[in-house]
């Protein structure tokens, strides 16, 4: 199975490990709806080919086994819930079921992390997946990531969106711890 590249490379220049591992997430997503796979079939296949295939680019950072295998298996887990709160988020005749798949994929990994993942801050997984949604598209996708990740933020994570003292994001890790 053809999983999908994105048409801008992540290199090491514009990547960190868990960046690399978001990719790596949404290509596997992919392949579990396109090819009717579970988690636990896709993520060893992932990891053992060390992402050979998922990422094209030589140049990209290593992905991060631990955290794409998170990512996809808390996904997996969780995807009525992450639908329900992503139709929520999109405009009144917006349907998650209408939208392309790899932007299905992206969605539910952005809401994952703002639900499952407070170590890392809302606005840095926003930027994530909007920075991912431009690699695949160049239309107005990236900014309907940005419009229901940060409405869905606004809702799961109230407080620390609201926070006027919202510290600077360290910009030799993209802001992430661990990475």
């Amino acid at each position: 199975m053809t999983t999908p590249t994105p048409r801008k490379p992540i290199t090491k220049a514009n990547s960190a490990p868990r960046t690399t591992a978001r990719l790596a997430a949404v290509q596997a997503l992919y392949e579990m709806e396109v090819a009717g796979k579970t988690g636990h079939e896709v993520v060893p296949r992932f990891v053992a080919r060390g992402f050979a295939g998922a990422l094209d680019q030589e140049d990209a950072t290593p992905a991060d086994p631990h955290f794409f295998e998170q990512l996809v298996l808390g996904v997996a887990d969780e995807m009525p819930a992450l639908d329900r709160l992503l139709s929520d988020s999109l405009t009144p005749e917006g349907h998650l079921a209408r939208l392309e798949v790899v932007l299905r994929a992206i969605m539910r990994l952005g809401a994952y992390e703002l639900v499952a993942m407070t170590d890392v801050p809302a606005r840095v997984v926003i930027t994530e997946y909007v920075q991912l949604a431009e690699a695949f598209f160049s239309n107005r996708e990236p900014a309907l990531v940005n419009g229901v990740l940060d409405r869905l933020a606004r809702d799961v994570r109230a407080g620390e969106m609201a926070s006027a003292a919202t510290p600077p994001l360290d910009t030799a890790t993209n802001g992430e711890p661990g990475t």
